[in-house]
């Protein structure tokens, strides 16, 4: 069983309690246009040019296995139909002018990896959590990287937009302890506009997920312009205090952090002329949640 990653950040402590690992799984079928991890696009591993960096030397054109690389105008070119996505170029350049956007990981090789935290775990309350990406979308591995650490007692959590199978969904419910899920915007139109699918799925997954009686935390980021007018704010609390069990709130304010992965991948950042929320505006977004009796954390 395999899986496809592309990143490991250990001494988490944004993805749950205590001191975490967060693992995290390559592709997603949304399209957030303020995501913070542009490059889980696409669930195979790619590859990265940073032409900066690149002397032109051809170590990468001689060692590609594919001979998918050559001289161009703008520096070292790719013929995508040629591209094997094997990483040799990353591996072979002096100059670290390409970078690898994920790589391929067995569950026992990840289990190693992640037993080695084991300690920090077990001293802060923390554990290791599945984010990306959407976990959803690599189901058996994830499934199967969850009963490994069910095995272990690490404690585990999924980061997730619910946007996925359902039964895949109780199933990881089974396994894991802790679900942390996402809830952008109620109104179904302003939700496929600023993420490609309509939301129907999510809030259903998420009435059976807290029927299942799961461990959930709702974490709601604050995007300006798409949710958080009095209207969205208003639905969005309203559907959360109308859910079968009670669950906390993270509130989770917008930043552009994420600006230079995105010039990095070549790729366009919608929200590049979106302003962060005002302090006063995350306060009063909060406010008007905890007016439905709901706890709310900011950030978290």
């Amino acid at each position: 069983m395999e899986g496809t990653i592309f990143n490991i950040m250990r001494f988490s402590t944004h993805d749950g309690p205590g001191i975490r690992t967060t693992v995290f799984l390559k592709g997603c079928p949304l399209s957030c246009w303020w995501c913070h991890n542009p490059e889980n696009s696409y669930q195979v591993p790619n590859e990265v040019y940073l032409p900066g960096r690149c002397t032109g030397c051809g170590v990468c054109i001689e060692n590609c296995p594919a001979h998918a690389l050559s001289r161009g105008a703008k520096g070292i070119c790719v013929d995508a139909d040629l591209c094997r996505h094997c990483g040799r170029c990353v591996e072979v350049c002096p100059m670290e002018a390409r970078e690898s956007t994920g790589w391929t990981v067995g569950v026992p090789e990840l289990l190693q990896s992640l037993e080695r935290d084991i300690p920090f775990f077990d001293q802060s309350g923390g554990g290791v959590t599945f984010s990306g990406g959407e976990p959803l979308c690599q189901p058996d591995f994830l499934l199967a990287i969850l009963e490994a650490c069910a095995r272990y007692e690490i404690h585990s959590a999924v980061d997730t937009s619910g946007y996925g199978d359902t039964a895949v969904l109780l199933k990881a419910a089974e396994l894991c302890d802790l679900f942390l899920y996402d809830l952008k915007v109620l109104d179904p139109q302003k939700h496929r506009a600023s993420t490609g699918v309509d939301n129907r799925k999510v809030l259903d997954n998420l009435r059976v997920l807290s029927a299942s009686g799961a461990d959930i935390i709702i974490r709601m980021p604050l995007i300006p312009t798409v949710n958080d007018s009095e209207e969205d704010l208003a639905a969005a609390a309203k559907f959360i205090a109308g859910l079968p069990r009670t669950h906390p709130v993270h509130l989770l304010p917008y930043h552009r952090a994420a600006n230079g992965k995105y010039l990095k991948l070549g790729i366009s950042y919608r929200g590049e002329n979106i302003l962060p929320p005002l302090e006063e505006q995350v306060t009063r977004a909060a406010q008007r949640l905890s007016n439905f009796r709901l706890t709310v954390e900011v950030g978290g």
